[in-house]
């Protein structure tokens, strides 16, 4: 899909959803920006309240199998819950393994400012959020990186793409497995 077409998809994913945006931003918290790595644009702009699960859920591109990796909206950083996986495979984590009803977790625990997520094709990386679904692979031509910003709506209009970014050091139970796994 090339990227003229890849904007198209993402305006109507946006119009679609966003009568649920505006109804609930009375309320959020804070802002999940997802933005292009590279350019800084952002692609996606959607409210979550503290203590809401942010989830990354893609396919391994080895075994084929689900992998979500989950994070909890924690003051201005998204940090590490769980991921939940069906198999064993390359990149996977094979400590601190607990097999559960949902899968094999394992349990994370830091905290990033930013989360950087390359999207792949076969991978299919989804980003979902409350019982919203975004196609990260599809509105993205490259890396994207998470981040929350404050929710004063003239803040977040006016703000825009400022601040500098730098890579931050993530669990490879987390977010380095989905960059390795796309």
């Amino acid at each position: 899909m090339d990227h003229l077409t890849r904007r198209a998809f993402l305006v109507s994913a946006v119009a679609v959803s966003g009568a649920t945006a505006v109804v609930s931003s009375a309320t959020a918290d804070s802002t999940l920006v997802v933005a292009d790595a590279e350019s800084d644009e952002r692609l996606f702009e959607i409210p979550v309240d503290q203590g809401q699960e942010v989830t990354i859920a893609y396919t391994h591109s080895v075994e084929r199998t689900p992998i979500e990796d989950v994070y909890v909206v924690d003051g201005s950083s998204l940090r590490a819950d769980r991921s939940v996986f069906h198999s064993f495979g390359a990149g996977l984590p094979t400590t601190d393994v607990e097999r559960t009803e949902e899968g094999y977790v394992v349990r994370g625990s830091e905290t990033h400012d930013e989360l950087f997520v390359a999207p792949g094709e076969i991978a299919g990386h989804e980003l979902i959020v409350g019982d919203e679904r975004y196609a990260l692979a599809e509105a993205a031509d490259g890396r994207v990186v998470l981040f929350l910003a404050d929710r004063g709506i003239g803040e977040v209009v006016t703000d825009g793409n400022s601040g500098q970014r730098t890579e931050t050091n993530t669990s490879p139970t987390t977010a380095q497995m989905t960059e390795t796994n796309s």
